[in-house]
């Protein structure tokens, strides 16, 4: 049966919200959240496989993909922002109970959310996002120096990150087979990344990313406190949060599932049908409803 997905926008805080909804809403739903430098864009094949018995939602943060893109003197581009009008829109279109999918971004704008609403949580879906030290991978190393001191000269490696070439490596890095992924991926991610504006506004939020290390240890305590039922699918050649990142969650989540894929960081690409078999099993043996 061929799914039918709707294109909606919901208005937050005088921010335009794009979202993705498919499926029905009797079924358990699953909140999509994106990373860096996509959008909702990147759930387009999960949103398929999912939809005939799981009802998704996926947004798009403030300056990504169709969302609104308020300028740097009316909106802070930070994580904690982030979360917040996502938190917001979560609220304004009724969701009650979701589980959680955060890939990259979607780690510390989900997670923040998760530690202050654990009652939205029935479970966690994690992607190559990262919540401890040992996660931090050696590509890391490259946007260090612009974490530390921001100025034009360390700005321009990561600068490069939004080129059409910075872009490719996220999903082209340790691919298992370059030719099953859509070339209109990162091309799409290209258009909306360089669009007037766009790159000082993802400089700002990339440069935010250190709070994000600030925030692990409560997103750790959330964690062993609340012991969400929690599933790890990971691209295993992802230079960002590597499978050391996708292995430190089982110190505080023990009973944790791993699925490892050889593939980047862009694990839906190649592996999108895989990961949807393990979301289905995975929420049918919690009993997530």
């Amino acid at each position: 049966m061929k799914t039918t997905i709707y294109y909606k926008n919901e208005i937050v805080d005088g921010v335009n919200i794009f979202y993705r909804e498919a499926g029905n809403k009797e079924n358990p739903t699953i909140l999509l959240l994106n990373g860096f430098p996509s959008s909702s864009i990147s759930f387009r094949d999960l949103i398929n496989d999912l939809a005939g018995d799981h009802h998704l939602i996926a947004p798009d943060y403030p300056a990504f993909g169709n969302s609104g893109v308020p300028s740097r003197d009316e909106y802070e581009y930070t994580f904690h922002n982030l979360s917040v009008t996502i938190e917001k829109f979560i609220g304004q279109i009724g969701l009650k109970q979701f589980s959680l999918y955060a890939f990259d971004y979607g780690g510390p704008v989900g997670f923040r959310i998760a530690a202050r609403r654990p009652e939205l949580i029935q479970s966690l879906i994690i992607q190559n996002a990262n919540a401890y030290m040992e996660g931090i991978g050696p590509a890391f190393g490259l946007a260090m120096p612009f974490l530390q001191d921001r100025n034009p000269e360390t700005e321009q490696p990561i600068r490069g990150l939004m080129t059409l070439d910075g872009i490719r490596i996220f999903y082209f890095d340790g691919a298992e087979d370059p030719a099953k992924i859509n070339l209109d991926g990162p091309m799409i991610d290209l258009y909306y990344l360089t669009r007037p504006g766009l790159v000082d506004i993802h400089l700002d939020l990339l440069h935010n990313y250190s709070t994000n290390v600030a925030e692990y240890a409560n997103w750790q305590n959330y964690f062993r406190t609340h012991l969400p039922p929690t599933l790890l699918t990971w691209g295993k050649n992802d230079q960002f949060f590597p499978l050391a990142a996708a292995e430190a969650y089982k110190t505080d989540l023990p009973h944790a599932e791993l699925f490892v894929y050889n593939t980047s960081h862009f694990a839906l690409e190649e592996y999108h049908t895989e990961i949807a078999e393990n979301i289905r099993e995975f929420l049918t043996r919690n009993d997530i409803r």
